[in-house]
């Protein structure tokens, strides 16, 4: 499989290069996570052990077998088996040695904030109109990667569908007093601010339980969520950006999540999606409503928050009720992006990979229509969040 991998160094970039088609090749980088994400209001993101390295090779890999992408790695024929080198650090020196290879599309595969390099560097400024990023504004993701935030813009909309839910924030005040004055109704879910995954996420059965969990969530962050709990199937929908083949968000088929661990879906570093996912076929599409319903409100959602990358939105019926609706509970612009094609990767896959494959697109058809949606560097530093 490695004699199949096309990789390019730093003196063939000097020249403009074309495939047998004549069509100009695309030369893609892969940034991965190396910059730690800064504290935001008191709360920091945590970061993913490795960085999404892993998800960056399986990327890297798959686009270097499509037709008119070339792949810049930092070393010279990484190993398939490996993560490591199939992708570069996203600092300034690093997003700098991929341009200086020559990159033309840098995919970001990395949590960005208003500070990163991206956004502020100058020296990576002057590469702004020569380089296309698969990625989201920096400004625009420090705003979206606030859980309260999102939700809270989207409840003042009044046609997006969500479940009751509040602010607490470590204020010194009396905790009990605090949480007794909520109107809440049992079970609720506490997690955090800005999380990753299900880190945090516990869904609480009484008020000593969520007292509990509270207090060992203020120990991470000064601020966190309280949200009823939606006890119905849970689902997750992947949202593409417009491209030039396809001018409007659009939803791929949704995925149902199933095997819970006390009503939250396990990390999938601990449990595999191929374990406890599926998408959803035509035929449960057309007998219920509500699937086509709430995937039209997350393209909406993508819209209305000016996304130009693939986000996610988690979402869960109010019951187990046949045809109760869904609510909208996480919109996440990080997704995971592993999939197979690696050695010892086959059973690697991503819901956005599982979404794919029920509209007949294989993993690295998925990752070169995301290579589609790519925006100038100079448009993503430009956009704001109330400029969309």
């Amino acid at each position: 499989m490695a004699s199949s991998f096309r990789n390019i160094t730093g003196s063939r970039f000097m020249s403009q290069l074309k495939n047998s088609r004549g069509v100009h090749t695309a030369r893609v980088a892969l940034l991965y996570q190396a910059i730690e994400s800064p504290t935001i209001n008191g709360v920091r993101k945590p970061m993913k052990p490795g960085g999404y390295q892993d998800g960056c090779a399986d990327v890297a890999f798959n686009l270097s077998s499509q037709p008119g992408i070339d792949i810049v790695t930092p070393i010279e024929s990484p190993d398939p088996r490996e993560h490591i080198g199939w992708s570069f650090p996203d600092s300034e020196d690093g997003i700098l040695a991929a341009l200086q290879k020559g990159a033309t599309h840098l995919f970001a595969n990395t949590v960005v904030f208003a500070n990163h390099p991206l956004q502020t560097s100058a020296r990576v400024g002057e590469y702004q109109d020569k380089v296309k990023v698969v990625g989201h504004p920096p400004c625009m993701v420090e705003l979206h990667d606030d859980k309260h935030y999102v939700n809270d813009m989207l409840r003042k909309y009044g046609k997006f569908t969500l479940p009751r839910g509040w602010l607490l924030e470590d204020d010194g005040t009396d905790l009990d007093a605090k949480l007794h004055s909520l109107d809440l109704r049992f079970p609720v879910v506490g997690k955090p601010v800005r999380g990753r995954g299900s880190h945090g996420v516990k869904v609480c059965q009484d008020m000593a339980e969520l007292r509990t969990h509270v207090q060992s969530l203020f120990k991470e962050s000064p601020a966190i969520i309280l949200e009823d709990y939606l006890a119905g199937q849970e689902a997750t929908v992947t949202v593409l950006p417009p491209s030039d083949d396809h001018p409007s968000h659009r939803a791929l088929p949704i995925v149902t999540r199933f095997n819970h661990t006390n009503g939250v879906v396990p990390y999938n570093g601990i449990v595999a999606v191929t374990a406890n996912s599926r998408a959803i076929t035509a035929e449960e599409y057309a007998k219920d409503p509500a699937y086509s319903a709430i995937a039209t409100e997350c393209e909406n959602v993508a819209k209305i928050m000016g996304v130009t990358a693939l986000i996610r939105i988690d979402v869960r019926r109010f019951t187990d009720e046949p045809g109760s609706k869904f609510a909208l509970f996480d919109v996440n612009p990080k997704p995971n992006m592993t999939g197979p094609g690696r050695p010892g990767r086959e059973n690697q896959a991503s819901l956005s990979a599982i979404a794919a494959a029920e509209m007949g697109w294989d993993y690295p058809r998925l990752l070169s229509e995301m290579l589609k949606s790519a925006r100038p560097l100079r448009r993503l530093r430009g956009m704001r969040p109330d400029a969309v």
